[in-house]
């Protein structure tokens, strides 16, 4: 199984981090504008897409937030497990997040695609925790 994984600082309390990966208002401040949830499932709608990622959050704790897909939309996201782990910045003041969407099909074409989403993803969560300011990658 293949795995994208990338390590980011952010220059801000984990608290922060946290509300930025684990509430509505934080998602929307940048990934989509339109996330809803049910109990533990995340439904996220894109443009151009015909029905919402699901994404069950499956660990929400100070050390991180884990979710798994568990929808249809996209096939190749099947079964695959998207995990934030944070921790303290050695040495400096803020979050270090490592971040893991595992699970692909090994040879997986997408994977260039996703990569350079989640690339562009992570450099918006950073944005959007340091500075409060929304801007999400996709608006529907």
């Amino acid at each position: 199984m293949t795995e994208i994984t990338f390590q980011t600082d952010i220059a801000t309390d984990r608290a922060r981090v946290l509300e930025a990966l684990n509430t509505h208002d934080g998602l929307t401040g940048w990934w989509t504008n339109d996330v809803n949830r049910k109990d533990e499932v995340l439904y996220f709608n894109f443009p151009g897409v015909p029905e919402p990622f699901q994404l069950r959050r499956e660990r929400a704790d100070e050390d991180g937030v884990t979710w798994e897909n568990i929808g249809a939309v996209p096939p190749h996201w099947a079964g695959t497990t998207i995990t934030w782990t944070l921790t303290e910045i050695p040495g400096g003041a803020g979050t270090r997040v490592a971040f893991s969407h595992a699970g692909f099909r090994d040879g997986e074409p997408e994977l260039p695609m996703i990569t350079g989403t989640w690339e562009q993803l992570m450099t918006r969560l950073k944005d959007f925790a340091e500075t409060g300011e929304p801007a999400p990658l996709f608006h529907v």
